[in-house]
């Protein structure tokens, strides 16, 4: 199945129905007027180079009717991340992925203060350049019948790159994913098993589409059934994203805990009736943050667990099939091996290990990197880097990265363990992050950071009853806000790198 073509299958079907409510804009583009857009855009970019193009353009109608150009064009898109260092991001993508144009918006590059590179073209331009014949061709085009418009467009293979996109970076130098029709579409279909999907959702998207969990969730599955769409491209805009919601009846709504924080707080009793699904995902969900959605809300916050490399989605709860705590089951048709991080012998039920997956969803690799994808990939099991386990009933729990896991005294220590208990001790609104500092003398440091001050020996004494004494944090440091990435996630490299600053001057 390649997504693009079906896309036309869909925008046949649907014609007048709102396929984007775009409410930066507040404008509403039905299925009929996408295809049409998007076969004008297709036939702009085919007059560009072949292979790669990069689009940095924030979630809204753009962002979603360029890339289809760009696939209906015969070109892949490369989804480049605008919310933290956006030139660096730019160039290192043309770099890494072999391309020059860039697609991008004048209006984001002057709000992010982010200076033209060479290859940027301007969607308003295009926009501005697009004649009167062009849109009629395009419209004429868009009455046939979708086979032949297909014949019209490019084609292509299941196995075709359909987009690259970067890791987040959080613990170094991003890689460069490369996803197929096959990996997405294969995830759309188990995840709309998962949740049974139908054509009446209506979606929420504020999560980037420079990150595969809004793109794939947010974009592919509701364009996949038809769906309407509600974007809107700042998601810490928390009370306007409620109002959204409230006004747009979205019955499904995903984000990172971080965010879910912030529309808890910002949002009204009633904001979420229409709710079907709330989605959390990317970072470990708090159990306070979990119950107090329920209070508020009287619904529960599901929680999935997916990786970039996978398309993303790996397991997730859902209304049927719910075990709190848990990522919850694997999706049908993936494999999950959990392995001895130091045998390599598989793990009985509940026992950690590093999480091992296999399947139609897994990428084909990095880009231009056979070194790093022949790391990641043995055998045909993906190594996520993450630990966690199985229980005897089947449900996936999630236990941290590797990376978060110190060695002391030859014990394997978790620092999301020692972040979730210390969570429970921190004042309503106030959030932690516990990360390795090296130490000459002492070898690994567990330093805990928190955005409220604690009383340290107090606090120390309670964690005492809960976390064995080498996994005791003994130093405390307080920030105002915890640096995130674009994606809501938390940057633990930048955490890191601000605490070894602070422990070096005191």
């Amino acid at each position: 199945m390649l997504l693009h073509h079906h896309f036309i299958d869909i925008a046949k079907k649907f014609g007048e129905k709102t396929a984007i409510h775009d409410h930066s804009t507040n404008k509403k583009v039905p299925y009929s007027r996408s295809l049409i857009a998007t076969l004008i855009l297709a036939n702009i970019f085919n007059k560009l180079e072949k292979g790669n193009i990069g689009l940095m353009v924030p979630t809204s109608a753009g962002c979603i009717l360029a890339k289809l150009g760009i696939l209906m064009s015969g070109r892949t898109p490369v989804m480049i991340n605008y919310s933290t260092g956006a030139e660096q991001n730019a160039k290192y993508s043309q770099k890494k992925c072999d391309f020059k144009t860039i697609v991008t918006s004048r209006a984001l590059l002057e709000k992010i203060e982010c200076p033209f590179v060479d290859g940027m073209i301007y969607l308003e331009d295009i926009m501005d350049s697009i004649s009167t014949f062009q849109k009629i061709r395009a419209a004429v085009l868009s009455k046939l019948p979708a086979g032949l418009i297909k014949k019209l467009i490019s084609g292509g293979h299941e196995d075709d790159n359909m987009v690259i996109l970067f890791t987040s970076g959080s613990e170094k130098d991003p890689k460069a994913v490369q996803l197929t029709h096959r990996n997405i579409g294969s995830n759309v279909v188990a995840c709309t098993e998962r949740f049974k999907f139908t054509e009446d959702e209506i979606f929420l998207s504020t999560l980037p589409y420079f990150h595969v969990f809004g793109l794939t969730v947010n974009m592919w599955i509701p364009l996949y059934h038809g769906n309407t769409i509600l974007t809107y491209a700042n998601p810490l805009d928390y009370k306007k994203v409620c109002r959204i919601v409230r006004e747009g009846k979205a019955t499904l709504m995903v984000g990172t805990p971080s965010f879910f924080w912030g529309y808890l707080r910002k949002s009204e009793p009633g904001d979420f009736d229409s709710l079907r699904i709330g989605l959390s995902g990317a970072d470990k969900c708090p159990d306070s943050l979990r119950d107090a959605f329920y209070e508020k809300h009287n619904m529960p916050l599901y929680e999935g667990y997916g990786a970039t490399e996978c398309s993303p989605v790996i397991a997730a709860n859902c209304p049927e099939d719910n075990r709190a705590g848990s990522v919850g089951k694997p999706l049908d048709g993936l494999q999950v091996r959990i392995e001895n991080y130091e045998t390599g012998e598989e793990c009985g039920p509940g026992e950690d290990g590093r999480i091992l997956i296999k399947g139609q969803s897994v990428m084909k690799g990095y880009f231009n990197d056979f070194e790093q994808t022949s790391m990641h990939i043995r055998r045909g099991w993906y190594d996520t880097g993450d630990m966690g386990n199985i229980d005897e009933d089947g449900y996936l729990w999630h236990v941290g990265r590797l990376k978060r896991f110190v060695k002391v005294g030859g014990e394997m220590v978790s620092l999301v363990k020692i972040e979730d208990t210390l969570e429970k001790l921190l004042p309503e609104d106030a959030h932690c992050c516990v990360v390795e500092i090296p130490d000459a003398m002492k070898g690994a440091r567990i330093v805990a950071v928190t955005t409220e001050p604690l009383d340290q020996k107090s606090t120390i004494k309670k964690l005492a009853e809960t976390l064995p004494a080498i996994a005791i944090p003994k130093t405390f440091l307080v920030m105002e806000n915890l640096p995130k990435m674009g994606s809501g996630k938390i940057d633990f490299r930048a955490i890191t790198e601000l605490a070894r600053k602070e422990l070096g001057r005191k």
